[in-house]
């Protein structure tokens, strides 16, 4: 009614009414597009994106068919069919929706399984061979398999609240080492968790392979320790039920290393810190089941999806910045990052064509990381949006003074940079929750998931796939074949120029080389180099001690 009454006045020349006007107009925009949901204390607001009525609605009809996918993809499509595979991290959280008995069977068993194993950690049922009970963590994960146990540890644990967690997640012998050393006093009650659906990947291999000698070493029992999560009859599976390893848990073949979390994956990592796996996976259901409406306004994930599309213009031409506002969610833009740009990010739409789709993602937390880059934000290449992640709860155990509430400053830093970007006409999008818990937690995640599969369907590429990692991956294995015929080459005593070695190969790289024979020769004592590293061609390179 106010906006009608300005709209009507004839001489607009005032700026206090011009400003007036764009209030009242950035309020019924606000208004209009705030999502919120009852049940879970979520608020949505996507009124910082530039969009009118006009192209949102022209975006809304294209949701049509995105709903119809995400239908298939539920009811068991080959939705994966770069790799001919179903997609079905959605039944993890509510079995009732599988494609058949025999997969529900599957979700409900190990849901139990899993269960049954952490209570009896927790009551001290199972103990190592020394009779003690377990109270550390090495958790051994690549990728997915990592950061979605990382995120769970990180947000949720509470201090003396369940087993103490280490990560391995590359293979930096310095960081192999280094839990090694933390944990030296109690590697006897460590559970040992080594996640790989596959079971060849070549990281956690490596790495379950170095940690498994040095604690052989110590005269400790590798299997009575260990735990696998992997695909049954991979070979992991194989090796673990040879060796009767401690527990084994699945990891189906249709659930992606990305969207793991909701598996054997993130509920062995919640149930080990005593939360509830049900709870989490009920949020999950809760936000799957709300993001399922053919309404957009009622669905945030299409909500969502549709300010991402706006904000890089369908084309990804803007990067996503995070900023969570409490240090309990600072791995969520590191999650967020595989996530989004594993899934978008690709060359090809399901048509062949060239499109390099994608959305880049950075980002940590406000409002400490905040000073470290919004003035670039600000003021900066215009080439981002931010994803504004705010909590409202507070710890009950705190005393604080009504005028330096820190979590008002917080919201204070905030409200602050949101508008400060949008006076800008920098675009953002931010998401409010009541509170952060198990349950919260799983509904974020699904929230963005199903984010992920809407835009994904909105801009025509396959979301499930991951050619360029595989890509990764084969051009990383040939390097490490040329590793060990270098080695075999030099190994045999003969001085050689670095050309020389090359010749002695199959259409070798000669950088390739120059890489392998620096990592090789340096900090070892077996082997000599002479001549300038600067100058490659004037290396020569020799083993000194043969064996």
């Amino acid at each position: 009614y106010l906006i009608d009454i300005i709209v009507k006045k004839k001489n607009m020349s005032s700026t206090s009414e011009e400003v007036n006007y764009k209030k009242l107009k950035d309020w019924e925009k606000f208004s209009n597009y705030l999502w919120f949901s009852d049940e879970l204390q979520i608020w949505l607001d996507i009124s910082k994106v530039n969009f009118d009525l006009k192209n949102f609605k022209e975006l809304e009809k294209r949701f049509n068919d995105v709903y119809i996918a995400l239908e298939e993809l539920e009811k068991g499509a080959i939705s994966n069919k770069d790799e001919h595979r179903q997609v079905g991290h959605y039944w993890l959280r509510n079995s009732s929706i599988s494609p058949d008995e025999k997969i529900k069977n599957i979700i409900d068993e190990e849901i139990c399984k899993i269960n049954k194993f952490s209570n009896r950690i927790h009551n001290g049922e199972i103990k190592n061979k020394n009779g003690e009970s377990f109270t550390d963590v090495l958790w051994i994960g690549i990728g997915g398999s990592g950061l979605g146990p990382l995120l769970i540890i990180e947000s949720l644990q509470k201090k003396h609240q369940g087993l103490n967690f280490s990560f391995i997640d590359n293979v930096d012998p310095f960081l192999i080492s280094e839990k090694l050393v933390e944990l030296e006093e109690r590697l006897s009650r460590t559970l040992f968790v080594v996640v790989s659906k596959s079971g060849g990947t070549p990281e956690p291999r490596i790495a379950m392979e170095i940690i498994r000698k040095n604690i052989e070493d110590k005269g400790l029992d590798w299997p009575a320790n260990s735990i696998a999560i992997t695909m049954t009859d991979s070979d992991l599976y194989k090796k673990a039920s040879n060796e009767n390893w401690l527990e084994i848990f699945n990891l189906p073949d249709w659930v992606g290393g990305r969207t793991s979390i909701t598996s054997s994956v993130g509920l062995l990592a919640i149930s080990l810190i005593k939360e509830d796996i049900h709870d989490f996976l009920k949020g999950a259901s809760i936000m799957d089941e709300i993001t399922r409406s053919k309404d957009i306004m009622s669905n945030p994930a299409a909500l969502l999806s549709a300010s991402w599309f706006f904000c890089g213009e369908g084309k990804g031409k803007r990067d996503m910045v995070v900023l969570p506002y409490r240090d309990r969610l600072q791995v969520f833009s590191k999650y967020l990052q595989q996530l989004i740009m594993e899934s978008l990010g690709k060359k090809h739409d399901r048509e062949g064509n060239i499109v390099h789709q994608g959305i880049s993602v950075f980002g940590n937390k406000g409002s400490t990381d905040q000073h470290a880059y919004v003035q670039q934000l600000r003021d900066g290449i215009d080439n981002f949006f931010c994803l504004f992640i705010e909590l409202l709860d507070t710890p009950k155990n705190l005393n604080i003074f009504e005028l330096d509430d820190p979590k008002s400053y917080l919201s204070g830093f905030l409200q602050g940079t949101r508008t400060a970007l949008t006076n800008q006409n920098r675009q953002s999008i931010t998401l409010t929750m009541g509170e952060f818990n198990v349950r919260n937690l799983g509904a974020l995640i699904a929230l963005f998931e199903r984010a992920v599969s809407f835009y994904a369907e909105l801009i025509n590429i396959n979301a499930y796939d991951q050619p360029g990692v595989e890509a990764g991956k084969t051009a990383a294995s040939d390097v490490i074949l040329y590793q060990q015929k270098v080695k075999n080459i030099i190994d045999t005593g003969d001085k050689l120029k670095l050309s020389e070695i090359c010749q002695m190969l199959d259409d070798p790289n000669p950088e390739i080389i120059f890489f392998i024979l620096r990592q090789l020769c340096f900090n070892k004592d077996i082997y000599s180099v002479n001549g300038n590293w600067s100058i490659p061609d004037s290396l020569y390179f020799q083993k000194i001690k043969l064996n």
